[in-house]
């Protein structure tokens, strides 16, 4: 336990370079009085760490020393070829860089953790697109990388949401890959982050010059934000329905799984004939029409009485089509 210890604390300031005890305690997740000793037992095996005292101090490596130890075990050698993604490399162009760096990998591996990690690629693969949809057209998805790689502004053409076309100047701070989609987050000089669907941009010219990132700007906690403002303002009205007996799975199909799931275990007991009574976040009146149309005699709409309304009428109109 403390070897695997003193070799992550090793690590750490091999990579972040000067750390103070706190944080490399908060880091490690132990005492900072621990770390103390943990630094002291590194300095006695020869390794040449020191400290510099005062506000600005820490610990810190001397200049040029690396450890060759990388330290992986089968799992975690195995866990980065799972976490290896040859499609969006492809996409990014980096799809010969991705297959040199496993290569290299590989061949640094001692012979257990490189076996566990060849099974690992024969054996799983991760396909990011969802089903019934196929990955979007991005032509200029690896502009966009460059740009955000090199910390450059970037003119674009971008089409709205309506077809409406915009032209925007904007300093490009990252890329985020979900469901298949790429999107950009990015922020026009001095003003606030949004995204952008890579897909939708029709013309793109990386401009002259460089910018500096926001201060503190975090590419996984904004996107977590947005995922959860956007799931916030998608969800604008609720419906009441009543749910037929082992239609849960279909259910959470059509609705959304997260929807679902959080209206099934507000719900309570079954009535006599094993209908759920469900309240579900929705879209809109129209749009919750079609999902649930969708369902047919397994759910019943209570409420609200539009949507039941517009329930009706389309069951009218399918009864005068098929007679």
């Amino acid at each position: 336990m403390r070897a695997s210890r003193l070799l992550s604390l090793l690590l750490l300031l091999q990579t972040r370079g000067r750390m103070t005890a706190t944080d490399l305690a908060e880091e490690l997740e132990v005492s900072v009085r621990t770390v103390y000793r943990d630094v002291e037992a590194l300095s006695a095996a020869g390794v040449p760490v020191y400290a510099d005292r005062g506000p600005a101090g820490g610990y810190q490596l001397l200049d040029g020393y690396r450890t060759r130890l990388n330290g992986l075990t089968a799992e975690e050698a195995s866990s980065l070829f799972l976490a290896g993604l040859p499609g969006p490399a492809a996409e990014l162009g980096l799809a010969d860089v991705a297959a040199n760096a496993e290569l290299k990998l590989l061949a640094a591996l001692p012979p257990e953790p490189r076996s566990h990690a060849a099974r690992m690629r024969e054996r799983f693969l991760l396909d990011v697109p969802s089903w019934y949809r196929g990955a979007d057209d991005a032509p200029h998805l690896g502009e966009v990388a460059e740009a955000v790689w090199e910390r450059r502004p970037i003119r674009m053409t971008y089409r709205r949401w309506g077809r409406q076309e915009v032209e925007r100047v904007l300093n490009p701070y990252g890329l985020v890959l979900k469901g298949g989609s790429w999107y950009m987050v990015a922020a026009p000089a001095g003003g606030s982050p949004r995204t952008y669907r890579v897909s939708r941009i029709l013309t793109l010219c990386t401009l002259p010059g460089h910018f500096d990132g926001p201060a503190g700007f975090d590419l996984a906690a904004f996107w977590r934000e947005y995922s959860k403002e956007f799931r916030e303002r998608m969800y604008k009205a609720e419906a009441v329905v009543r749910l037929a007996p082992g239609m849960d799975d279909l259910f959470a199909y059509t609705m959304g799984a997260d929807v679902v799931a959080a209206a099934l275990a507000a719900a309570g007991e079954p009535d006599a004939e094993g209908w759920l009574t469900l309240t579900v976040p929705i879209e809109s009146i129209t749009h919750a029409r079609w999902l649930l149309l969708r369902m047919g005699a397994a759910v019943e709409v209570l409420g609200p009485p539009e949507l039941r309304s517009l329930m009706a009428e389309a069951v009218a109109e399918l009864g005068k089509m098929y007679g």
